[in-house]
């Protein structure tokens, strides 16, 4: 069943976080440092990180996937919105939490360094007469301050810590939040299919998934609440061509002998229902929210 659950380890109610601290020193056998570790995992992923280019022409179709997600009203019930909330959603995308948390809160700031995507957005608003969200172009790496990112009751990161120092994030959202801080990751292989990477004989090593965001946490004196949201989904496309092209855009140009082996697999696992073809198999990706307070 999709939906979410907090952990049986720690109850979802909002407990208090302390102060992000510096990180114990580090001696040999006594510690391990996460975000080192989370470095060396994430130069490993088999998916590498893609430019602002590859995410301005993702802005073209990225608000329609070929599956119904739960995932953005499972968060926002998670959160447990306000409406006296100022809210920053880093690396929003086109929208997918700033949209539906929109009629919730007083106002939202959405930033992305794709210039593509915050145009999306702001279409998306106009069209369905939102008018309490605002736009900002900025990066993880950008000076926040100098692009007017400054202090909001809730700041939000989903599924957008691809970032090359995950300390120096987590410090950028903790500062900018008086509040609260709510964050998303991938919980084992994320989004991937493996049986995908498996048909076109590409390894998968999505990288590191939220067990090494909640140490680092926790090493930083973040003693976060965690809950899972599930996600059922089962691809379906108007024909082989487009789930063709989703993939070799997924999963990053693939080669002729590579789209030869994808087609034999669609051919096998794509069948005809309701004018849409499916695959004959549901996938559940699990996303991991972890959320603290300020103290």
């Amino acid at each position: 069943m999709a939906g979410y659950s907090a952990s049986p380890a720690r109850k979802a109610g909002h407990t208090g976080a302390k102060r992000i601290r510096e990180p114990e020193k580090l001696t040999a056998g006594t510690a391990i440092d996460w975000n080192a570790v989370w470095k060396e995992q994430s130069a490993g992923r088999s998916v590498k990180k893609r430019d602002v280019n590859f995410w301005n022409r993702k802005a073209l179709t990225f608000s329609t996937k070929p599956w119904e997600s739960n995932y953005p009203d499972d968060f926002v019930r998670i959160m447990e919105p306000r409406r006296c909330w100022t809210v920053l959603d880093m690396a929003c995308g086109t929208g997918a939490l700033a949209i539906p948390l929109s009629k919730y809160v007083r106002r939202i700031t959405a930033a992305d360094f794709a210039p593509k995507m915050l145009e999306a957005l702001a279409e998306q608003c106009k069209i369905q007469g939102i008018e309490n969200v605002t736009t900002i172009n900025a990066s993880w790496e950008d000076d926040w301050a100098a692009k007017g990112i400054g202090r909001y009751d809730v700041v939000i990161a989903s599924r957008s810590l691809v970032v090359d120092d995950l300390q120096q994030a987590i410090e950028k959202l903790n500062s900018a939040a008086r509040e609260r801080v709510y964050i998303s990751t991938i919980v084992g292989d994320g989004p991937h299919d493996r049986k995908i990477h498996e048909a076109v004989g590409r390894r998968l090593s999505p990288g590191p998934d939220y067990i090494y965001t909640y140490n680092l946490l926790h090493q930083l004196g973040i003693y976060a609440n965690i809950a899972f949201i599930k996600d059922s989904r089962q691809e379906c496309f108007p024909d082989h061509d487009t789930a063709l092209g989703y993939y070799d855009n997924f999963l990053g140009r693939l080669t002729k002998v590579e789209k030869k082996e994808l087609r034999r697999y669609l051919g096998e696992h794509l069948v005809l229902k309701n004018g849409k073809w499916i695959f004959d198999y549901r996938r559940t990706t699990r996303w991991a929210v972890m959320w603290w307070e300020k103290e």
